[in-house]
């Protein structure tokens, strides 16, 4: 086989279901034509992890393919199709990542501080129909962990709570119906001290 014939070959797309933006599966759509909201930190985060795959992860696997490639037969070559895998995973994280960061809208935590009413970033504590009491802070989609009582600002409780205010009753659409719950207090991080 010819060297430009292998050299085409080596960059047409392997596998024709490749999710062009890469985590689709793993987080939810955002709204159309809406922004990205996040916290600085959480836009620190992204940004330092997209940075990291183009300036250190990406041309360590490059190197590795390349090398691999050397080595003879690449259809039998698992050094080579594993590189080649995990070279469109990087990229398409990359992808991902450089259209989130693009549609952005970085939020001060501390912008709403002392306020009473629910927006981005709050921690809210509401009680259900039955009194049961719980806690949720809202954050940006790639920052939310609900192992830490935290919930993406398009979750169904994060829509049903925003805007309301301390005392308001809000209607929460479950699978299981509609439901009331009242918000109880709302807080925002303290700003940071300022320097004398």
């Amino acid at each position: 086989m010819s060297a430009a014939v292998e050299m085409s070959k080596a960059f047409t797309k392997e596998n024709e279901t490749d999710d062009e933006d890469g985590e689709g599966a793993a987080l939810p759509p955002l709204p159309a034509g809406g922004k990205n909201y996040m916290t600085p930190i959480g836009y620190a985060k992204l940004r330092a992890e997209l940075l990291d795959l183009m300036d250190t992860e990406r041309p360590k696997v490059v190197e590795a393919v390349h090398w691999a490639a050397k080595n003879g037969d690449r259809s039998e070559n698992g050094d080579y199709l594993y590189g080649k895998k995990r070279l469109r995973e990087i990229d398409r994280r990359i992808r991902f990542l450089t259209k989130r960061l693009e549609i952005a809208e970085v939020t001060d935590p501390s912008v709403h501080y002392g306020s009473d009413q629910v927006f981005f970033v709050s921690t809210v504590r509401y009680a259900d129909e039955t009194g049961e009491e719980r806690e949720v802070t809202i954050l940006g989609i790639e920052e939310a962990n609900s192992a830490h009582a935290q919930v993406s600002w398009i979750s169904p409780i994060a829509r049903a709570l925003l805007k309301a205010r301390e005392g308001d009753v809000v209607k929460l659409a479950t699978p299981g119906g509609v439901h009331d719950i009242e918000v109880l207090t709302v807080s925002y991080p303290e700003p940071s001290s300022k320097p004398h």
